[in-house]
This record gives C-alpha cells, structure tokens and sequence, in this order.
C-alpha cells in the first residue's frame, strides 16, 4: 500500500510516516519506481508507534519499545522499566503543572482585574528571578 493509504490505516499524517522513516523507526519496501510500499507489517509497526506517542513516550522511548515488541526473547521487565521511568516523567510535569497552577491561582486572586493599572501578576512576571 501506498503511504496514503498506511496514514488513512493509523491515523498518522505522512509527513509523520516520512519522518519515522527519516530516523529510521520504519522502513518501508521501496517500488522500482521509488515510491514507497507499506506491508500490513508496517502498518502494524505506524499503528504500534501512534499508540506509544499518544500516550507521550520520546522517540526514543519509541525506539527501545519497538526492538523490545520485536525481540521474542525479550524480559517483560525491561518493557515494564521504560513505562516506569515515564510514569516519572508524568508525575514530575504534573507536580509542576500543579505548582504552575497554585502560583497563577494565587496572582489571579491579588489582582483586582479593574480598570486600576497596577497588577500583581505583571508585577510578578517582572520581577527578578529568585535563586
């Protein structure tokens, strides 16, 4: 199948194809005329990959994921380290999204939000950093 018809199959966009292409994620068979050719294989390795993005891994948390999914010898505890180590990551981005929201809920109480000019958030984007 065509690249079009392997981002209608997955749901990825082909500049999304190409580029997994580019860094070698997949590699699609090659037509005598250049254009590329998707195997149901490929498609399964597109498809295994926009679930693995959706769900926030890097590229190469893709990578390794992908050669562990590949290795029929695999340890299930190698799997299960990479998803910890971005169960971490998830866990620190929402900790800081929740001091983000503390700091920006706290600003949006001290100002009056009147036709005044002075504004504790302005004020507080201003000011020098800290540390």
């Amino acid at each position: 199948m065509n690249i079009g018809d392997a981002a209608t199959r997955t749901g990825l966009p082909s500049k999304t194809i190409r580029y997994y292409e580019d860094i070698g994620l997949v590699t699609p068979d090659r037509d005598r005329n250049g254009y590329r050719s998707f195997s149901d294989q490929h498609v399964h390795k597109l498809a295994f990959l926009a679930r693995a993005r959706a769900l926030g891994f890097t590229i190469e948390d893709c990578r390794t994921l992908l050669a562990l999914y590949e290795d029929d010898s695999r340890a299930s505890a190698d799997v299960r380290a990479v998803a910890q180590a971005h169960m971490r990551q998830i866990d620190e981005k929402i900790a800081q999204l929740g001091a983000m929201r503390d700091t920006l809920d706290r600003l949006v109480s001290a100002c009056a939000g009147d036709s005044r000019p002075d504004c504790p958030i302005l004020e507080d984007l201003a000011a020098p950093k800290s540390g």
